[in-house]
């Protein structure tokens, strides 16, 4: 048992996140609603939303970035992408947002992509300690175990956005300020199934970093 401990822990070490970002049944019962709509269901639901928030956006004074689709196809992409989840109800799109503003428009797009990477990292994060939770539900560990794997928690955020490779470029709008900066808004989005290879990377190098040889042992646990 203590080397299930170490294991678990080593996996929540960093797969860090509070219980405030734990998914909720709720949530999942919504998610499991969303994978039994059909296509059609899912596009019009996603055209509408699409098409509320560009009209929201638009009287807010943002435009599409030069050469960007109009801000309702890429808002109409990004609801789509987000109403798709596999079978353990994990998202096959992780998406993250972020703005800024700058002098010029290279600067603040720049600066709005790092926070979208990191709001990515934090959604990458919660998702997978989900994930891993249930993983860890399903192996029946005791209620001391859990509770000793829950003290472990530590944020994680840097390794994973650290291993982050190319992400999906998803919006991109910006407006004109009246100091005459430029503020920018972008979200991309990232594959779950690169996503949890990106996770598995962090992991490993924190499991190199103690010295120990748990990630065979990790892997199998996983699945992956």
């Amino acid at each position: 048992m203590k080397m299930v401990r170490l294991i678990i822990a080593a996996m929540f070490f960093c797969f860090a996140g509070t219980a405030q970002a734990q998914l909720t049944k709720e949530q999942l019962k919504q998610r499991k609603e969303l994978k039994n709509q059909t296509k059609d269901e899912l596009d019009e639901k996603a055209t509408k939303a699409a098409s509320k928030e560009a009209k929201s956006l638009k009287k807010q004074g943002w435009l599409a970035a030069p050469g960007a689709l109009p801000i309702e196809k890429q808002l109409d992409r990004s609801y789509r992408m987000q109403s798709e989840y596999d079978e353990e109800m994990f998202p096959m799109y992780i998406q993250g947002e972020g703005i800024s503003t700058g002098q010029n428009y290279d600067a603040a797009k720049m600066q709005a992509m790092e926070m979208a990477r990191q709001q990515l990292a934090g959604q990458i994060q919660t998702e997978m300690t989900a994930l891993i939770e249930s993983n860890v539900s399903n192996n029946q560990l005791e209620a001391g175990e859990a509770a000793s794997v829950s003290k472990t928690i530590m944020a994680a955020k840097a390794l994973i956005s650290k291993s982050l490779g190319r992400t999906i470029p998803i919006m991109e709008v910006y407006r004109d300020l009246k100091n005459g900066n430029k503020e920018v808004l972008v979200r991309v989005a990232y594959s779950s199934k690169t996503a949890k290879a990106a996770v598995k990377k962090a992991v490993q190098e924190d499991l190199e970093k103690e010295g120990s040889n748990l990630q065979n042992k990790l892997d199998e646990l996983l699945g992956w």
